[in-house]
């Protein structure tokens, strides 16, 4: 088996198997998932938050030398300002052709979940896209190194994509979409690491010297998505056992990640 195939099945592996992990979500009955929706968005933001400051900016600093800092942090800040733009254009498009809950269609008629939080369902699996992408590069970058440290690569791309695709699932739902369209949008997702699997193998030399950009992309659309769409849902409720909750969720999503980088670095090691 040549090369590129294998870097085909095992960035496949990486994408498509935690999605498949995490479609088991959607098999919950809908109350028992109206219940844990909440939470899943709470840890959602822990991993987010993680995954951005804890795993993909460190990493795109990491590859760029101090002459390049600059630009790189100017990257974060105009990835956050596009993404704004973006939800701004898509919530402009719905009140021009859809209603207009962003603005007060959700206060008239009680709607549990407004605009942004169906902008947030689609930033998130652009932000998915992209550090799929990024993971796909790095498979194929592991495997044209050695193929067992690719093989090992893809499964801890795998594992550490788990807990993020089971909330990238509670989002798409929270924002409104079907059970089958999040499932299609997670998959469609996920097969962007094939892509950036397929794309490194022919042209890695040059994708290196971008690695970071994208990283730093990635970041800046979950750290948009967190702070602007995920935070703001959860001041909804105030009582202390519901914010108790809701700071343990989000420092199990922390603890998590933190722990799946610790292994995937013992890993590499």
């Amino acid at each position: 088996m040549n090369l590129l195939t294998l870097i085909i099945i095992f960035s496949a592996v990486g994408g498509i198997l935690s999605v498949a992990v995490a479609a088991i979500f959607l098999l919950l009955p809908d109350k028992q998932r109206n219940a844990v929706l909440p939470h899943g968005i709470s840890f959602a933001i822990g991993a987010l938050l993680t995954v951005a400051f804890w795993g993909l900016i460190p990493q795109a600093f990491k590859d760029v030398g101090p002459e390049q800092f600059q630009s790189l942090s100017g990257t974060i800040l105009v990835g956050i300002l596009l993404f704004f733009m973006l939800e701004k254009l898509l919530i402009w498009r719905h009140c021009h052709y859809g209603g207009c809950e962003a603005h007060g269609d959700e206060q008239d008629h009680g709607h549990s979940h407004g605009h942004g939080a169906k902008s947030a369902g689609t930033l998130i699996i652009l932000g998915d896209g992209i550090h799929n992408f990024v993971d796909g590069i790095l498979i194929a970058a592991a495997f044209l190194t050695d193929v067992q440290l690719g093989i090992v690569t893809s499964l801890a791309v795998a594992a550490h994509e788990i807990p993020q695709e089971v909330g990238d699932f509670a989002i798409l739902l929270a924002s409104g979409y079907s059970k089958s369209k999040a499932l299609f949008f997670n998959v469609l997702a996920s097969l962007t690491t094939v892509f950036g699997g397929v794309l490194a193998y022919f042209s890695l030399e040059d994708l290196h010297d971008h690695l970071p950009y994208f990283l730093a992309l990635a970041a800046a659309s979950f750290i948009y998505i967190a702070v602007a769409d995920l935070i703001p849902s959860l001041h909804k409720k105030t009582d202390m056992k519901t914010s108790l909750q809701q700071i343990a969720l989000i420092m199990a999503g922390v603890l998590l990640i933190c722990t799946l980088q610790g292994i995937v670095h013992e890993i590499e090691i």
